[in-house]
């Protein structure tokens, strides 16, 4: 057997179908509990339990513990941004389990990404950052500029916090529902945080669609759309 990453073991714990339901409804960032974990996947308690013990021992979960309650999550953003790679792969090669529904096209439009703003106008703010010179791509990865910096510090982004962050400030994530490129990383994080604080979008309940007002759709264009 060759040295090096594990990628077989990574693979199935993922590819079980109630562990990648359990993963996929972790994807917008809240921590759920065992239960509602089950309900998810459409197992027992006592199923759900085993299943999260994998995941758990395979580094793919972290628990938060709050007094007698224990709540599940993704054990960091490049977990999101695999799963994310693979929904891709998966519309890609037609591998759909079910019709779109309802949600769906809400979901395209804007969603959550773990911490990051997916969806159509994810990729409208990465391709708005590359327009107005604030991003550049190397490699395929984007690297800010220093006329970006600049923009980033006069919106209020803590940008030297960002770059000492233990995770890289810009990153590309394929979107699933759009195949194209929006913005991971810390910069992408804080970019959705400063959307929600200048309250032009929020996030739906416990789901993963983000909606914008009107207002706010006109401000993001105005800050982030084609120069």
């Amino acid at each position: 057997m060759k040295d090096g990453p594990d990628i077989a073991l990574i693979a199935s714990l993922i590819g079980d179908p109630a562990r990648a339901n359990m993963l996929t409804s972790l994807m917008g960032g809240t921590a759920l509990t065992a239960t509602e974990l089950a309900d998810e996947a459409g197992v027992t308690k006592q199923t759900a339990s085993s299943h999260l013990s994998k995941l758990e021992t395979g580094g793919l979960l972290g628990i938060r513990k709050q007094g007698r309650h224990r709540y599940y999550q993704l054990s960091g953003p490049d977990i999101a941004d695999l799963l994310e790679n693979l929904m891709g792969v998966a519309v890609r090669t037609g591998h759909i389990r079910t019709r779109p529904g309802p949600k769906d096209p809400a979901l395209r439009h804007a969603r959550v990404c773990y911490d990051h703003l997916a969806g159509d106008m994810g990729i409208q703010l990465y391709e708005g950052l590359l327009a107005r010179g604030l991003l550049f791509e190397h490699e395929g990865e984007p690297v800010i500029t220093p006329v970006g910096e600049g923009f980033m510090k006069r919106l209020g982004l803590p940008l030297d916090t960002l770059v000492r962050a233990k995770r890289p400030l810009c990153k590309a994530c394929l979107d699933w529902s759009e195949r194209r490129t929006h913005l991971a990383g810390a910069l992408g994080a804080a970019l959705l945080e400063h959307i929600y604080a200048k309250g032009w979008a929020s996030r739906k309940g416990g789901s993963r669609e983000v909606t914008f007002t009107n207002s706010g759709r006109k401000e993001f264009n105005r800050f982030f759309g084609p120069a």
